[in-house]
């Protein structure tokens, strides 16, 4: 069978991958996008980011249904779940987001190619696909394969009722009881979606804190939050085993010095996530794996074979689907010859909770960690008429900044709408802003991004919506 010749083959067309594709043929070269999903977009688009956050939203509309009357004296009827429309709108959601990469795809001439791959060797990929097997020459392969969640051998025991996030944005039923293993972004996030469409949540974290590394003054509003809408936050909790036992699951764990057996309708095991570059024929590769199984590249995304460069998921680091859009234009980069490094990149984080949290930059608590002098300027959102206008004065904006040249460091921000007012945040990191190029940065009023420019006031000691706290003069302008 004689092989299809290309420039450049991707393999995996998530946010990365396709990002990857787009971004060569826009640079004039051929390329051929390989994926094993019959929907181009990756786990973020079809079993990740835009289900979750598209089922979030629904989430957060019957949360504030129920609270309205209470608050506002706006009172709506008890809240009616069909599972079947919502699944229905879900899926209407990402087919339309696939469908535009799909003619994103077209429209630059890149080849779509649906099978799995497999590396004979370091030039060519075998794809096996629904009409059989094809074969692809190619001169240089990015490998975009991303991730899939962790199941530990002690909780896989074949049953549809412990479900990985894959599972649980199925929506096949709401548990009346269900518990959470894991008390990361995603535990958390899909745990707050079947807390506010009805079900009983009980969360195990093994860790001292719910989304352990994150700054723990950004975790608190949301702790108290689960508090509040979850049956129950267990930290510090340890599960020992899960069995069937009828239509439910038997857990034990471990928690405040005893031994508890509880039974659950459903159980969410969100402990981490796994690459996926098993079975695709790396060993006939010079591409190299650490030892736990990521692949090895360097800060050009370059890996130990000449030919391949990796990006996302699959090389470890904080997997988030913009890191791995960012990596895709480095290696694209790397290939053509340019100079380009992901030396320092700065990546910000979002947590789509409620309240969301997001932070850039360093933190709090790794510059106690590496002993990095800081001065730490906080604003309440209590203080911040936009917030209290829509009663979310749960919120807080933080600036980490470096006391001698009065630099922004990293910027923190937990509150409604957090994950959207960051991008400030990381232009100031990046551009390596001073506190007073925030101050003097006119914001409009009333927003939540004015709470950037009145932390930054605060820092000098005269914000217009906090009494004094210093007395600090902001340097004189140049």
């Amino acid at each position: 069978m004689e092989a299809k010749q290309t420039e450049v083959l991707v393999l995996g067309a998530g946010p990365g991958g396709y990002a990857a594709a787009f971004f060569a043929a826009d640079q004039g070269k051929k390329v051929t996008l390989v994926e094993m999903d019959e929907r181009l977009g990756g786990v973020c688009l079809n079993r990740g980011c835009i289900p979750s956050k598209a089922l979030l939203h629904v989430a957060k509309l019957v949360d504030e249904t129920r609270e309205s009357g209470a608050i506002r004296g706006v009172t709506f009827a008890e809240p009616k779940i069909d599972l079947a429309k919502l699944r229905e709108w879900k899926m209407s959601v990402i087919t339309k987001l696939s469908g535009g990469i799909t003619q994103l795809a077209k429209s630059r001439g890149v080849e779509v190619v649906h099978g799995r791959g497999y590396f004979e060797d370091s030039q060519t990929l075998r794809v096996e696909t629904p009409k059989g097997q094809q074969f692809i020459k190619f001169q240089k392969a990015i490998l975009a394969v991303g991730s899939k969640p962790s199941l530990p051998a002690a909780f896989d025991l074949g049953n549809k009722r412990i479900m990985d996030s894959t599972g649980a944005l199925e929506l096949e039923e709401l548990p009346k009881k269900l518990l959470v293993v894991g008390g990361g972004y995603i535990g958390m996030e899909l745990g707050t979606v079947y807390a506010n469409l009805g079900s009983e949540v009980t969360m195990v974290e093994a860790m001292a804190t719910i989304l352990a590394g994150a700054d723990p003054d950004l975790v608190r509003p949301v702790a108290k939050y689960a508090e509040k809408h979850f049956k129950e936050v267990r930290v510090s909790a340890k599960v020992l085993s899960m069995a069937t036992a009828g239509k439910q699951i038997k857990v034990v764990m471990e928690f405040g010095g005893k031994k508890i057996e509880e039974l659950y309708d459903r159980v969410l095991v969100s402990v981490g996530r796994t690459p996926n570059c098993y079975d695709l024929g790396l060993k006939n590769t010079k591409v190299q794996r650490d030892a736990k199984g990521f692949v090895i590249v360097n800060d050009r995304m370059e890996t130990t074979d000449p030919n391949f460069l990796a990006i996302g998921d699959v090389v470890g680091g904080i997997m988030l689907a913009h890191k791995a859009s960012k990596e895709a234009r480095i290696a694209v980069e790397a290939m053509l010859g340019h100079a380009v490094t992901s030396k320092d990149l700065i990546i910000p984080a979002v947590v789509f909770t409620d309240p969301e949290v997001a932070w850039v930059g360093l933190t709090e608590s790794e510059a106690k960690a590496k002993n990095i002098p800081v001065e730490v300027v906080r604003f309440p959102w209590s203080a911040s008429g936009r917030a209290i206008s829509f009663d979310r004065t749960d919120g807080m904006t933080k600036l980490i900044v470096e006391p001698e040249t009065e630099r922004i460091l990293g910027v923190g921000i937990v509150g409604a709408g957090a994950g959207e007012l960051i991008s400030e945040g990381a232009h100031a990191v990046v551009m390596g802003s001073t506190v007073r190029d925030l101050a003097e940065t006119v914001h409009p009023h009333p927003t939540l991004s004015e709470t950037l420019m009145e932390a930054a006031e605060a820092f000098y000691g005269h914000c217009t919506h906090m009494a004094p706290s210093r007395k600090k003069t902001a340097p004189a302008a140049a």
